[in-house]
């Protein structure tokens, strides 16, 4: 075995006994911002004027993919937290995101913006790739 194999698993070896453990190996442990977007189709949602109410500035919003749809392959459903539909994240933006969605990341929303335009609400959302 060569100096530099041997010094790699003492030093791999070292860091399990000074209390590093494994957490030392995690690919990243905060949130990763991605993308900023908007809410599409938010007049389209019958009870929007109520569910408005719920909705806040830093609000946690998910996804969920609808692999389904009849408009949209890659259409990704925005709900809040107990599972209300706001909206989708619009076609233009959301092929990156249902590629990563399908492979099994875990992608989820908070609200930056939100402002009443005439019959409809224009709620701006930051996604983020849990951490």
């Amino acid at each position: 075995m060569s100096d530099l194999e041997k010094n790699d698993k003492e030093n791999f070896i070292d860091i399990f006994h000074r209390g590093g453990g494994i957490d030392k190996f995690k690919p990243y442990g905060e949130d990763i911002f991605l993308f900023d977007t908007y809410v599409a189709g938010t007049s389209y949602i019958e009870n929007m004027e109520s569910l408005q109410e719920k909705i806040e500035i830093d609000t946690k919003v998910k996804f969920f993919r609808e692999i389904y749809n009849e408009y949209d392959e890659n259409a990704i459903k925005i709900c809040l937290e107990t599972g209300e539909k706001i909206g989708y994240i619009p076609q233009v933006d959301n092929e990156i995101f249902a590629r990563l969605m399908d492979s099994g990341k875990y992608l989820f929303g908070k609200v930056y913006h939100k402002e009443k335009k005439s019959r409809w609400w224009q709620i701006g959302i930051k996604i983020y790739l849990e951490g």
